[in-house]
This record gives C-alpha cells, sequence and structure tokens, in this order.
C-alpha cells in the first residue's frame, strides 16, 4: 500500500484538482443554488459513484480502451453532451412557484432522491476525459514495491472520492445557501434557471469538442 507521505501528498492534491473549476463542481454549485442543499448532497454523492467507476476502470485496465480507441471515446462524449443539453432543457422550462420556490420539473413534482442522485452519476461517469485522467494521474502515486497495484489504485480513487465528497459538499453547502436569497424572489429565479440552463449548454459544447 502507499506510504503515508504519498497518502497525504495524494490527498491535497486530489483537493487542489477537486477545486478547479470544472463541469463537476459547476454542476454541484449550480444544483445547489437552484434546488437546495439536500439535492446539491445528493448529486455530489453521485458524482463520487461515478469516480469510483472510473476508479474500478483504472484498475481494470479499462480507462486504457477509451484513451485509444477514438470511437468509443467521442460515443461517450456525446452521450454526455446530450444529457448535459438534456438538463439545459429541463432548467430552462422549470416553472417558479407562488411560494418562491423553484421546482425541478416542468409539470411534475421535485426529482425523487434516486433521480437526483442518478443526475450525478451520469454527469460524471459520461464524461471520458475523467477515465482518462485518472488513467494519467492515479498510477504516478503507485508504486509496484508497496503490494498489489489494482489494490493501491482502489485505495488512492477512494482517497479521491474522499476529498472531492469534502470539496463537493461545501460547495453544495454554500451554494444553497446563496440560492436561499434568489426563491425570495419569481423574477431571480427565472433569471438563475435561465442562467443554469446557459451553463449547461456550455459544458454541452465543451465536451461535444473535447480532444483526447
Amino acid at each position: 500500500m502507499p506510504t503515508f507521505d504519498t497518502t497525504l501528498a495524494f490527498f491535497a492534491a486530489s483537493v487542489l484538482l477537486a477545486l478547479v473549476p470544472g463541469p463537476d463542481n459547476v454542476f454541484v454549485l449550480l444544483h445547489s443554488a437552484v434546488h437546495g442543499r439536500r439535492a446539491g448532497m445528493l448529486v455530489v454523492l453521485g458524482l463520487c459513484t461515478g469516480l469510483l467507476g472510473h476508479t474500478t476502470a483504472v484498475a481494470l485496465g479499462l480507462a486504457a480502451v477509451f484513451a485509444a480507441s477514438a470511437t468509443a471515446f467521442t460515443v461517450l462524449k456525446l452521450c454526455g453532451a446530450g444529457y448535459l443539453v438534456w438538463l439545459a432543457w429541463q432548467a430552462w422550462r422549470a416553472p417558479v412557484s407562488a411560494l418562491g420556490e423553484a421546482t425541478s420539473e416542468a409539470s411534475s413534482p421535485r426529482l425523487s432522491a434516486a433521480q437526483t442522485y442518478g443526475r450525478g452519476v451520469l454527469m460524471n461517469i459520461t464524461n471520458p476525459k475523467v477515465a482518462i485522467f485518472f488513467l494519467a494521474f492515479l498510477p504516478q502515486f503507485t508504486n509496484p514495491a508497496q503490494g498489489s497495484m489494482v489494490g493501491q489504485i482502489l485505495l488512492l480513487g477512494g482517497i479521491f472520492m474522499l476529498a472531492t465528497l469534502l470539496t463537493f459538499g461545501t460547495v453544495a453547502v454554500f451554494a444553497a445557501s446563496f440560492g436561499m436569497a434568489f426563491k425570495r424572489s419569481l423574477r431571480a429565479q427565472r433569471w438563475l434557471n435561465r442562467i443554469a440552463s446557459l451553463v449547461f449548454v456550455g459544458l454541452a459544447l465543451k465536451l461535444a469538442t473535447a480532444q483526447r
């Protein structure tokens, strides 16, 4: 297993990487501001579950397939971009209530916990750049002399998920508090929904044009 110094350095690097603006933390910020702290935390848990999938893929060598195959990379990134466009459409058409609480669907109740959690999973798992990043990042902190490489990668992936949970969880709490001010104004809610929609479109375009 990795040494304590290596583990500590990896955790610090993971926190810093989680703070760098990207699709995942922007998604957490927007979702928390629009739908509240609970929804934000469920998205964070979903994103962390997606990271579990990427960690497993690296450990089993599956991420190398996406790194080597242009077709696999393109298919996955287009699926992710399409999902972001769908989220943009949902945010754009989301109505606001007379009580100052934004609903998450145009003509249906708020998303269930499972649906909100699922959004986080899909958001992360359909981004092939995360898999390739893990393929490049995790092995740098492994050492064949320290034991099983698969075990080391799984452990590092778990540490990365912990760092992400703590960092994104903090973002969710602060964004939800900020969003409460907007929920007192119907006009502010509409603007927040429009901004969220445009950001999702921007993220979709960025992902769709991403190169390996």
